[in-house]
């Protein structure tokens, strides 16, 4: 007679992505390589050329806005920086405000990439080492609705953009002040 052995549960596949190669939610992770977290001047790299892509985008999306509400109100006043109380300025503060919170929120979510980040090979993980959800997505993004605040919006995004940057630079996991906000999200290296 044979010796039955009884049914070992089975064990779960241990995932692939580079984002569960430590334990986020501990706050490990590696110290160089896929899985580490990425450097403030990676970070800065991503985001130019992910604000380089929305330059565009919201140029050709807002200038268009603008000039038929001028022409529809008279308003005057175009400021994508937050400047002046025209109509035009509060149009396009509030687009550019949408598009760019959308953008990085949207693909954050979905893929825990941006394009900046996809070329750099940088990935964004929330803080169970997942993609973060829309919600998390939101709040680590919301700071740039600053700009929407008449006169003082370009300076405020300006000034929270240098203190982010100044909380990255000094943390020994390269979190900013966003990072933290949303929950303890990391943005670490795929490649």
């Amino acid at each position: 007679m044979t010796d039955h052995v009884p049914d070992q549960p089975e064990q779960p596949e241990q995932p692939t992505d580079p984002a569960f190669q430590a334990d986020p939610a501990a706050g490990a992770v590696p110290a160089t390589g896929v899985g580490s977290t990425a450097d403030l001047g990676t970070r800065f790299l991503a985001r130019l050329i992910d604000h380089i892509l929305l330059g565009i985008v919201t140029f050709v999306i807002v200038v268009p806005l603008v000039i038929g509400a001028i022409f529809t109100t008279g308003a005057t006043g175009f400021n994508m920086f937050g400047g002046g109380f025209g109509i035009g300025s509060i149009v396009s503060s509030l687009v550019v405000a949408a598009i760019v919170i959308g953008y990085f929120a949207l693909m954050e979510a979905r893929t825990g990439q941006t394009v900046g980040k996809m070329v750099l090979g940088l990935k964004t993980v929330g803080p169970d080492g997942a993609n973060p959800s829309m919600e998390v997505a939101i709040k680590r993004n919301g700071w740039y609705a600053l700009s929407i605040i008449p006169i003082i919006g370009g300076l405020a995004q300006l000034a929270m953009a240098i203190y982010i940057a100044v909380t990255i630079n000094s943390s020994a996991t390269n979190t900013g002040w966003h990072d933290e906000f949303a929950g303890g999200t990391k943005v670490i290296r795929t490649k």
